[in-house]
């Protein structure tokens, strides 16, 4: 059964999403879930969310704060290390619930919120699993970063900095403002300059009541110190299960970056392999295959 539900991200700002609770009563394992670039509830994450809760597993999926159902200002404001440090305050809620087992909580992201959950994964030790499709999982100097050793150090000091200094809360200029993907009218140059970006995201969030918006303004996403940088995460997640999906001609989240931060992850670890771009996992055979892998996966580590 799926509920609005609503908690308090970082600083009292409302996320808003949704709550899938089995049918089963007692208290059991949970996944918290949030969408990738720009995108929102009413896109992509309810058929997985709905395979989960079907296995006996409750789910909270919700809109990063400025997006789709969520508060925030500026609206249409991605802030990565922002979102990234609400995981930790979902957590804290859904570890509340009266139906959850606090010891049994995983998370997913997909394509940035893919990066985002290794990260929070490998710094946050109350995540019993760690679910990354397509992700967002390698930055083109991590392979420089990782010489440093105390570069995850830094991350993690800076993913849980909660005195309004740290890199979340920094007040440097806004790129932008930009558009997501290329569409004809908008004059705005589009982050994502692929087409099979443009098709998926003006036929998903272009559908009624999805709430998404072809413009968006970054903040604090990119030469931030120190890096949002996943790659440098993912040697450090162990012994966190991971799973990370991974599709073979991936644009928007390279996968040969993915799969290089897949090889320096410690086990436990699945690779799942999916042949297509990077929005095959959200639709026909490619998300049958992701989500039985995804489904198969938490109930092993959850």
């Amino acid at each position: 059964m799926r509920h609005d539900v609503e908690f308090p991200g970082f600083g009292g700002t409302t996320l808003r999403g949704w709550l899938y609770t089995p049918a089963a009563a007692g208290k059991g394992p949970a996944l918290v879930m949030a969408h990738g670039f720009s995108a929102t509830l009413g896109m992509a994450i309810d058929p997985f969310a709905r395979v989960f809760c079907e296995a006996g597993i409750t789910v909270l999926a919700y809109d990063h704060r400025n997006l789709g159902r969520s508060d925030g200002e500026p609206r249409q404001e991605i802030n990565i290390w922002a979102q990234a440090r609400d995981y930790r305050r979902a957590i804290d809620w859904l570890a509340q619930r009266p139906e959850v087992d606090p010891s049994r909580i995983g998370i997913w992201g997909s394509s940035f919120s893919g990066g985002e959950v290794i990260v929070v994964g490998a710094c946050d030790r109350r995540v019993r699993a760690v679910v990354a499709n397509v992700p967002f999982a390698s930055l083109p100097d991590t392979a420089q970063r990782l010489a440093d050793p105390g570069a995850f150090a830094a991350i993690r000091a800076a993913l849980l900095d909660e005195s309004g200094g740290g890199p979340a809360d920094a007040a440097g200029e806004a790129m932008g403002p930009l558009a997501v993907v290329a569409e004809e009218g908008v004059d705005l140059p589009p982050f994502l300059a692929f087409p099979e970006a443009s098709e998926w995201f003006l036929r998903v969030g272009g559908a009624a009541g999805s709430g998404w918006q072809n413009r968006v303004t970054l903040r604090n996403c990119f030469g931030t110190v120190p890096a949002f940088d996943p790659g440098v995460c993912a040697s450090h997640l162990a012994p966190t299960p991971l799973l990370m999906v991974v599709a073979s001609d991936d644009r928007l989240a390279p996968t040969q970056g993915a799969l290089q931060a897949f090889e320096r992850a410690g086990e436990p670890k699945r690779l799942e392999l999916v042949d297509g771009d990077h929005f095959v996992p959200y639709a026909g055979a490619g998300f049958a295959k992701a989500v039985a892998a995804m489904r198969e996966f938490l109930l092993a580590h959850l």
